[in-house]
C-alpha cells in the first residue's frame, strides 16, 4: 500500500545514501528504527548547499523533504516492506541557516507533511526544527528519525 502512495506521489526512492563519517545509517532495537542525520543527496552529491534565509526559504523546504525521501529510503532498505512501519516517532530537523533566521519550522514542515502524506496517521511525529551554525558537507538541511515497526 506505502509502495502505491508513493507512486501516487511520484516518489522514486533513491539508492540510500552511505555514511559520511564512521556510523551506520540506521540502528534497529527491538521494534525501533534510529535512522542517522540525512542530507539533501542525490547519486553521492549533496543538491541543496548553503545558508537558508528569508531568501531561499522554499530551495531549503525542497532540500528538507529529500532529507526525507532519503529518510524513507533507509526504512525501506532496512525493513524491506515499508508496510511494516507502525509509527513515525520523531524527526530532529537541522538548519544550515544565517543567524538571523527563525523560520526553521516552516523549513522542515515540507518533510513532515510528507511522512502524514505517505503513512496517514502513523506519519505523525514529534519533532524539532533548529538552526545552526553548519551543517555536513555545507548541506543545507539533515533530519534524523526514530520509527517503530512491526514484524
Amino acid at each position: 500500500m506505502i509502495e502505491e502512495k508513493l507512486k501516487l506521489l511520484e516518489i522514486k526512492l533513491p539508492n540510500p545514501p552511505t555514511p559520511a563519517g564512521s556510523y551506520v545509517p540506521v540502528i534497529r532495537t527491538g521494534n525501533l528504527l534510529f535512522i542517522s542525520g540525512q542530507i539533501p543527496m542525490e547519486d553521492g552529491k549533496v543538491i541543496y548547499t548553503g545558508k537558508v534565509s528569508d531568501d531561499n526559504l522554499e530551495i531549503a523546504q525542497k532540500s528538507a523533504r529529500m532529507c526525507a525521501i532519503n529518510i524513507i529510503a533507509q526504512i525501506k532498505r532496512e525493513l524491506r516492506n515499508l508496510d511494516k512501519v507502525s509509527r513515525v516517532v520523531r524527526l530532529s530537523g537541522f538548519v544550515n541557516s544565517v543567524p538571523e533566521f527563525s523560520q526553521q519550522p516552516k523549513v522542515i514542515n515540507p518533510a513532515s507533511d510528507l511522512f502524514f502524506e505517505i503513512f496517514g496517521e502513523k506519519g505523525k511525529h514529534s519533532r524539532i526544527a533548529v538552526g545552526v551554525a553548519s551543517l555536513p558537507l555545507n548541506s543545507m538541511t539533515e533530519i534524523d528519525a526514530i520509527v517503530e515497526f512491526s514484524d
